[in-house]
């Protein structure tokens, strides 16, 4: 799927003031009884790595680790306070912790990254598929990167030029567009690893990522409503992380047929 336009993307986004209902979504989240009452038998200590998006840390994904934990699941952090450092660096580390949880399991690891952090885990399942039984990207740029919001945008440009400027713990420009981070652009765009489980939820009022950015041809694509920020709280987003984390044990990578044309 080509790149979408940025004037294509920034046409094609809700309206910012929508993820405003991060709130309620935590509310009906705590309501639902997959939540309240998770098996603790279903994860059978299998480790899952948690990548958070640009520009948070690991608190932002505290919920959907705890549930992890109570549903029987190894869940493990980023080791991230602010996902904005250098792209290679940051992949680098991910791999350090995917083999540390393959080392102490003796099982591959399922990634669970928010936006920026599902592309970094379609990287690392690219760079490294003996470590990784699968990826759910959640509101994922795939194929666009910077097929978001202006606001969101612009902050990555103001962040890749404080990271030029020598600000420490930031991308730099170079990242993006140099050769810094060349390699690790080609692993989040390289053909996916077939033995390797890929699900990206989307949500259509997704008012940061322009959702069809999220359509990567190699993944199982599921909709959902949910805001961008809300994906990391949202009840119908954990019923298709558990779906996906059972598939991924079970060994049945993603589809064998291309996903079905996604009406616009």
């Amino acid at each position: 799927m080509p790149p979408l336009s940025s004037r294509t993307a920034l046409l094609r986004l809700p309206r910012l003031w929508r993820e405003g209902r991060t709130g309620l979504e935590l509310a009906a989240l705590v309501r639902d009884p997959r939540f309240r009452r998770p098996d603790p038998q279903v994860g059978r200590g299998r480790p899952v790595l948690l990548v958070p998006g640009f520009l948070a840390g690991d608190e932002t994904l505290g919920v959907l680790a705890g549930w992890l934990r109570r549903s029987g699941f190894r869940p493990r952090g980023a080791g991230m306070r602010l996902n904005a450092g250098c792209f290679t660096a940051v992949l680098d580390a991910l791999e350090a912790r995917a083999e540390a949880g393959r080392g102490a399991t003796g099982q591959r690891v399922a990634i669970i990254g928010q936006s920026h952090g599902g592309t970094l885990g379609r990287a690392l399942a690219g760079r490294r598929p003996d470590l990784v039984s699968g990826v759910v990207a959640m509101g994922s740029p795939l194929v666009d990167p910077l097929a978001i919001h202006p606001v969101a945008r612009l902050q990555v440009r103001f962040v890749g030029a404080l990271g030029s400027l020598g600000a420490p713990g930031l991308f730099r420009r170079d990242c993006l567009e140099g050769e810094c981070c060349a390699e690790v652009r080609r692993a989040a765009q390289r053909p996916f690893p077939a033995a390797v489980g890929f699900v990206s939820i989307y949500s259509r009022s997704d008012a940061i990522v322009n959702w069809r950015s999220c359509l990567d041809p190699a993944a199982e694509h599921v909709e959902v409503n949910a805001s961008h920020i809300g994906m990391a709280v949202n009840a119908e987003v954990y019923a298709a992380v558990g779906a996906a984390l059972e598939r991924f044990d079970a060994g049945v990578a993603r589809r064998l047929a291309p996903p079905a044309a996604v009406p616009a």
